[in-house]
């Protein structure tokens, strides 16, 4: 049924008022996406505290643990464009239901693996599958459908709460690790992913899926709903300079943040008070969400996204003054600038993504573009490792970081579709 409104203006992308019953309804999704945003966020984190523990239990050198970390990322981001065919195709229930399976059954085994290869397939493999599944590929398309225009508004509270996982499974997943052990620990991520399989089956997805009726999308020919394909979307500027953001990008923050607490350690840090600091990061990067999408409604998406990168270079550059002068004053400034816009430009690029390719096939081509982050994720992550094992120290790994972040944001400077 359409809902229409004759005496009115034509609306653009949603009306300025909006039923109260459909407030409640997208109220209610973006909460259930930021559970799940909190969960998958702060799982994936986690092995950052698990790293040490893992490495001294097998001897296993810096690169070979940390491969377990890229291989997260690289799951993630491969499984991305199937992800949004799964959800065009089956809806969100069978999507966030996969995950949730795939992440309790990846933990168990976790549990009781004895050799890296079992690490590198539970850990690895099927955490970061599970981890997508529930993560943005799928929040993006679903929240699409409930907030329109204030889309990368509330793309900014789902990547917060990225943040509020970190600060919350970090120094949690410590303290467990402390008390009985990373496998146990283990054990008990596996069961709580089992046990919110039996609420969430429990929602009304029909109406979830739905989405707002009263949101509507102009049709140009240049933008129909059936314009857009991925092979056509392969063909467009727009697309690899997307993706060439979130390559590069993913690259400089993650060479650093899986080795952030190990790091912290060898500069003279408490274990607890590393992953308390680094997880802390959670905290700030929820102002950092939501203050760069502010800005991008009072100066525009391109300054916005430049002042992000700009924060994140000042945290990367006092990361690395933080092994000569290990202070609280330091690590507090690159907890706050490095924490805070670890994902801040992940909610304007969603967006930025969904409005130039939006359309029946949007899944699959946002998924696909999101493959740029999880091969970086992987890339990074995997060089920082080896990149230490060589040099026995933290510099190299940070000019590689802060090269990919400047490398980064060259498409904001350059490319015409992202410079509007």
């Amino acid at each position: 049924m359409t809902i229409s409104a004759p005496q009115e203006p034509a609306q653009t992308e949603e009306t300025p008022s909006r039923p109260p019953q459909a407030e409640r309804t997208a109220l209610v999704v973006l909460g259930l996406c930021f559970a799940l945003s909190v969960l998958g966020r702060g799982l994936g984190e986690s092995f950052t505290v698990f790293l040490k523990p893992i490495s001294d239990s097998f001897g296993w050198d810096r690169a070979g643990v940390v491969s377990i970390y890229s291989l997260t990322a690289l799951a993630g981001g491969l499984a991305a464009p199937l992800i949004g065919r799964l959800f065009d195709h089956s809806g969100p229930r069978a999507v966030y239901a996969l995950g949730l399976l795939l992440l309790g059954s990846a933990f168990t085994a976790a549990a009781h693996a004895q050799a890296l290869w079992q690490f590198q397939l539970s850990i690895g493999l099927c955490v970061g599958t599970g981890i997508a599944l529930i993560g943005n590929v799928p929040n993006s398309i679903l929240l699409g459908r409930w907030f329109g225009a204030r889309l990368s508004t509330a793309m900014a509270v789902i990547y917060s709460g990225t943040g509020a996982g970190v600060l919350l499974l970090l120094p949690g997943s410590q303290l467990l690790i402390d008390s009985i052990g990373w496998r146990s620990a283990y054990q008990s991520f596996g069961a709580a992913a089992f046990l919110l399989l039996v609420p969430l089956a429990l929602l009304p997805w029909r109406l979830f899926a739905a989405g707002a009726p009263h949101i509507t999308r102009p049709v140009t020919d240049e933008l129909a709903d059936d314009a857009w394909t991925l092979s056509r979307a392969l063909r467009h500027h727009a697309f690899w300079a997307l993706f060439a953001t979130f390559f590069f990008t993913a690259i400089g923050m993650y060479a650093i943040a899986p080795q952030v607490v190990a790091y912290l350690i060898d500069a003279g840090f408490a274990p607890l008070q590393a992953a308390t600091a680094w997880g802390f990061s959670g905290v700030v990067l929820l102002f950092g969400m939501l203050g760069v999408s502010a800005l991008d409604g009072l100066i525009g998406r391109r300054p916005s996204v430049l002042f992000s990168y700009a924060v994140s270079i000042a945290g990367i550059l006092m990361l690395w003054a933080l092994q000569f002068w290990p202070n609280v004053v330091l690590l507090g400034g690159f907890v706050i600038c490095f924490g805070s816009m670890i994902g801040s430009r992940g909610p304007l690029l969603s967006a930025t993504a969904m409005k130039i390719f939006r359309g029946k096939r949007l899944g699959t081509i946002y998924g696909t573009i999101t493959i740029g982050s999880g091969l970086g994720s992987a890339l990074g992550s995997w060089s920082g490792g080896v990149i230490h094992d060589l040099t026995h120290g933290y510099d190299a790994v940070i000019l590689l970081a802060l090269i990919s972040v400047v490398i980064g944001m060259i498409p904001f400077l350059v490319v015409p579709a992202l410079r509007r």
